[in-house]
């Protein structure tokens, strides 16, 4: 079965970096809060579940590619 992830940043201060995140583009309701330095992100609900994780991880992965925080992106598996 696929998995699709789409992510979006909302807003960045300092260390804090907001994405919204969720399974389809147009209804990215939750939201993740990255801290820039360690590199750590925590779901704003609290719910710690595979499209967390997944959205994380490819942020994570899009930042050691660029050196840079995204804009926006997606992760398919």
């Amino acid at each position: 079965m696929a998995s699709l992830v789409y992510f979006k940043k909302e807003s960045q201060d300092g260390a804090v970096i907001r994405y919204s995140f969720g399974e389809d583009p147009a209804t990215m309701t939750r939201l993740l809060t990255m801290n820039a330095y360690t590199r750590t992100a925590q779901p704003d609900d609290g719910n710690l579940d595979y499209t967390f994780l997944k959205a994380s991880r490819q942020i994570n992965a899009v930042y050691d590619e660029r050196a840079q925080w995204p804009d926006r992106g997606m992760s398919a598996s």
